[in-house]
């Protein structure tokens, strides 16, 4: 059982939603990152999504891929990306670490090379947005061999002839993306999302997650009553790139937590 496995298990216990939150690793640099890092969990976050900085980003929209380059102008590599997440396990050995991102740093760095590093800083789970299902001998099946969850993304145009490809490998939980597009543009509904999580649950035991499109403690309760929880990632970022302090973008994530926990 990976940590993401025990905190929906412990959530799913007590009855609660779930709230994760995606900020870009080194943006706006290494030591601002890592102190936004270190304070999510104090914040309410029950998952966390480390971003590793990619070139050519293909899912996201423009608040994440300026976050990508300020981190990479900042010097941030995939090298310590990891660095982070083991800087943090120092103080905190619970909270989920899920690296998300693209497949080229990986591919560069060598995937056997990369699954033992991530899984000695204390990476949890891979969410790799161009790898589809029809490569899981790449990436997929060896990182579950290291013991991480490997988490899909399933869209508004996953049918359901595509779906049962989509969860056939797939661990920790299913990442729903609540709109098409890119993140950050439209805002998520729930009376759309609703049916569509209904659907990917009638398919799967695993917990389905929201994202794309929530900006409010209002929209992540409402995506979080209609799912298994809620994930928030340009919202903060935004924040990030603004050169808003650690501490009010903390009090911000701690608002939304509360609205999907309230949920």
């Amino acid at each position: 059982m990976t940590r993401i496995d025990a905190r929906f298990a412990a959530l799913k216990a007590s009855g609660k939603k779930a709230f994760v939150a995606y900020i870009m690793g080194g943006d706006p640099d290494l030591e601002t990152s890592l102190a936004l890092m270190k304070g999510l969990p104090g914040a309410g976050v029950d998952v966390i999504e480390l971003g590793m900085p990619f070139t050519d980003p293909m899912a996201d929209g423009p608040t994440i891929q300026l976050a990508g380059q300020r981190a990479l102008e900042g010097g941030q590599t995939l090298q310590k990306t990891l660095d982070m997440v083991a800087e943090f396990r120092k103080g905190d050995d619970e909270t989920p670490i899920v690296m998300m991102g693209y497949y080229n740093p990986i591919y560069s760095r060598g995937v056997d090379k990369f699954l033992v590093d991530a899984k000695a800083a204390g990476v949890d789970g891979l969410i790799v947005v161009d790898l589809p299902p029809e490569e899981d001998d790449e990436l997929c099946i060896p990182a579950q061999k290291a013991g991480m969850n490997f988490i899909r993304l399933a869209t508004p145009t996953t049918d359901d002839r595509r779906l049962p490809k989509v969860l056939q490998n797939t661990s920790g939980f299913v990442y729903y993306v609540s709109i098409t597009g890119i993140t950050g543009a439209a805002a998520a509904e729930a009376g759309d999302v609703g049916p569509e999580v209904a659907r990917i649950k009638a398919a799967t035991d695993l917990p389905v997650i929201v994202g794309f499109g929530i900006r409010s403690p209002e929209t992540a309760q409402g995506i979080a009553s209609v799912a298994d929880g809620a994930v928030v990632g340009s919202a903060i970022v935004k924040m990030v790139g603004e050169g808003k302090p650690v501490p009010e973008i903390l009090a911000f994530v701690e608002g939304l937590a509360a609205g999907a926990h309230a949920a």
